[in-house]
């Protein structure tokens, strides 16, 4: 018998068993399945903490002012909140700084020809773009001399433009932010933002107007209704709204010279706050890249876990498909006998057999896959986790499912190709 001889003759023999093979080859099934879902959640895990990364700045530390957790602590407190003297300071007395980015934000109704839409509007510095790595698909950013002449001038975002402007181009066309009229210099590119890092600092980057930081400050009066974050309030009396002092900010977004003083530097950072805002806790020191490694070192864990559930599904299937070859050899010990009365030697019994574990492996492997892609597909819409099918997984999965079949019959095989003949044909 040649190798072609024994595949159809193992085919025909799992053929002719349809239930067996399939119950067989099930465990196969649900280990390449799962080793296809838990690579393609791991893999999206990091796709999206590159992401994270990229849209935050690599060397950034971000601080963000926190008056709810400075009025449940109960102190007494003297601070006037995050302010521009803080990245004055910082700047001053931390030598590893290399830029701060400051920003102010709050919610207002914009308003174009008939369209009215509330948004957040944050003001910032002209650093802003190199701070968060933001590209300008169409205009520019504004300038220093923008901020410094109060110009009511704004950049929007792809999905703002997309909403208000279909596909006319959105430059210097005038747009309503509160009770002022700005006009748009520039459009940003896309960010894929979808991703929820709130807890990092970022936002939603396609749905946002940007405007000088000097026009947020002295010209649009944001109050604690349209206020995503606390400031210092001062007020006019008991029912009027509470006004946010001019001097304070949301945020402030340290870019650090290079990544290996990250840590350090936000340790100093605390120390010039805490210092500045008389140990007042309102405000939080965020590092994204430790939250990112801490998210990352849960993901290896939990991929880690995905793997045994896989690897525990695989091993089940290769146990199956011996038990069953087992089985099988006992039921065929009589055709064992006559096929080598007649002339098949004992590496031509090892391949049939070891040709059926193949088989049954490749069925396996191939539904599996099946099923894998369908499972992604429903954790990515159900679960609204990222998943991503890399060609590494495909192979890898297939690979150790024809390995663990292939493995785990080569005992059956071997079982089958040392029975005598003469035995093998006086059994019944």
């Amino acid at each position: 018998m040649n190798h072609k001889e024994s595949f159809f003759i193992g085919l025909l023999e799992l053929k002719s068993n349809k239930l067996k093979t399939a119950l067989t080859m099930l465990g196969i099934v649900f280990g390449v399945a799962s080793v296809i879902a838990m690579l393609s959640i791991g893999e999206g895990a990091r796709q999206e903490s590159l992401e994270q990364i990229e849209l935050l700045g690599t060397n950034n530390i971000i601080i963000k002012s926190n008056q709810n957790k400075s009025a449940q602590s109960g102190a007494p407190s003297f601070s006037t909140g995050l302010t521009l003297d803080d990245a004055k300071s910082i700047r001053k007395i931390n030598p590893y700084v290399d830029d701060i980015t400051p920003q102010k934000e709050g919610f207002f109704n914009v308003t174009y020809k008939a369209k009215v839409k509330k948004l957040k509007i944050v003001g910032t510095t002209s650093n802003y773009t190199s701070t968060f790595n933001t590209k300008i698909k169409e205009g520019k950013f504004f300038k220093e001399h923008h901020l410094k002449s109060f110009s009511n001038v704004c950049v929007i975002g792809p999905d703002i433009k997309r909403e208000f402007f279909k596909f006319e181009s959105a430059l210097n066309k005038q747009i309503k932010i509160g009770d002022f009229w700005f006009r748009i210099i520039g459009v940003t590119e896309s960010k894929n933002s979808a991703a929820n890092i709130k807890q990092l600092g970022a936002q939603n980057f396609n749905s946002e107007i940007y405007i000088p930081l000097s026009v947020i400050n002295n010209k649009i009066e944001i109050t604690e209704n349209n206020q995503n974050s606390g400031g210092f309030f001062f007020f006019r009396d008991e029912k009027s709204a509470n006004i946010i002092d001019r001097r304070n900010i949301n945020k402030l977004t340290v870019k650090i010279k290079d990544d290996k003083y990250i840590v350090e530097s936000a340790a100093l950072i605390k120390r010039i706050l805490n210092r500045k805002h008389f140990n007042t806790p309102d405000f939080d020191v965020i590092v994204p890249e430790e939250i990112i490694a801490q998210k990352q070192k849960t993901q290896r864990i939990f991929n880690i876990v995905m793997g045994a559930i896989a690897g525990i599904s695989l091993l089940v299937g290769g146990i199956g498909i011996m038990n069953i070859m087992l089985a099988t050899i006992l039921e065929r010990t009589r055709e064992i006998g006559i096929r080598r009365a007649v002339g098949a030697t004992k590496k031509d019994i090892l391949a049939q057999f070891l040709y059926e574990a193949l088989i049954i492996s490749i069925l396996g492997g191939v539904i599996g896959l099946i099923i894998g892609f369908i499972l992604t597909s429903v954790i990515t819409t159900y679960a609204e986790w990222r998943t991503i099918i890399t060609p590494y997984s495909v192979i890898l999965a297939f690979i150790v499912a024809v390995g663990t079949g292939v493995g785990f019959g080569s005992y059956p095989a071997k079982k089958a190709a040392e029975k005598d003949p003469i035995e093998s044909l006086r059994y019944e």
